[in-house]
């Protein structure tokens, strides 16, 4: 069992949900991306899912894009991100580390290595967001091999066969993106939000947690009463943006508590 199936365990056996942040690796300077992990894990956080700045991030909105053009500009790379989760764990060795990015950085470096060195440094989970479910069995099962579990995305207009591939090979969690656009967008329905988890879970058995468009304690409670954990990321990158670099970690840790403190009550 990964660590991300240990953890939406124990959190489901406690009535609890999960939340899971994310922040782009390397912004806003590289240096403190380890520290705004432990920051995360300290204000609350179950996952840290860890973006890998990419070039052309076709599912991301304008925050996340300039978060990635930031990171890469300061000489951010997959090897690094990796040495990233290297360093965190040896502070942490039991909080579960998600990579999400796109196939390019993982296509250079050989989907072979990538396995390798992931595992060896400490991720449990992979999220590519241009993997269709068609094209990743054989990855998805590399990664299984190695002890982590391929995330998948899945979208209001995603059909019953695409739900029911990805049931087939996803592990840890399923990623359910909240509303049709870009991360960070806006207009976020939780009726629609609602019916259209119970129609997942009808073809899959893991847990799903939500994203894009959770922008605050409210909308993060009101999605907590229907999913499994809640993902929220751009409203981390905003707070970074808008506070000094030597007051992120500390602004990073308050925002996530007061999502941690509204997800359980």
């Amino acid at each position: 069992m990964s660590r991300i199936q240990q953890t939406l365990d124990n959190l489901k056996k406690q009535n609890r949900k999960g939340l899971i942040p994310f922040i782009t690796a390397g912004f806003p300077e590289p240096k403190l991306t380890v520290s705004l992990m432990h920051a995360l894990v300290e204000g609350g956080a179950d996952i840290i899912e860890l973006g890998v700045p990419f070039s052309d991030p076709m599912a991301d909105g304008p925050v996340i894009q300039h978060a990635s053009e930031v990171a890469l500009a300061r000489g951010m790379t997959l090897e690094k991100v990796l040495d990233i989760v290297e360093a965190f764990r040896k502070r942490d060795a039991l909080t579960p580390v998600v990579l999400m990015g796109y196939a390019n950085p993982i296509e250079r470096m050989g989907t072979d290595v990538f396995v390798r060195k992931a595992a060896t440094k400490g991720v449990d989970g992979v999220l590519v967001v241009d993997y269709p479910p068609e094209e990743a069995t054989d990855f998805a099962a590399r990664l299984r091999d190695a002890g982590m579990d391929m995330i998948f995305l899945l979208a209001p207009t995603s059909t019953d066969e695409r739900i029911r591939k990805v049931g087939r090979i996803a592990g840890g969690y399923l990623y359910y993106v909240s509303l049709k656009g870009v991360t960070g967008s806006g207009n976020l329905d939780i009726g629609e939000v609602t019916s259209r988890i119970e129609k997942i879970r009808k073809y899959v058995t893991i847990p799903v947690g939500v994203g894009f468009g959770i922008r605050d304690a409210a909308t993060a409670r009101a999605l907590g009463s229907v999913a499994d954990a809640v993902v929220i990321g751009s409203r981390i990158i905003q707070e970074l943006e808008k506070t000094a670099p030597e007051k992120a970690v500390d602004a990073v840790r308050a925002f996530i508590a007061d999502i941690r403190k509204a997800l359980d009550e």
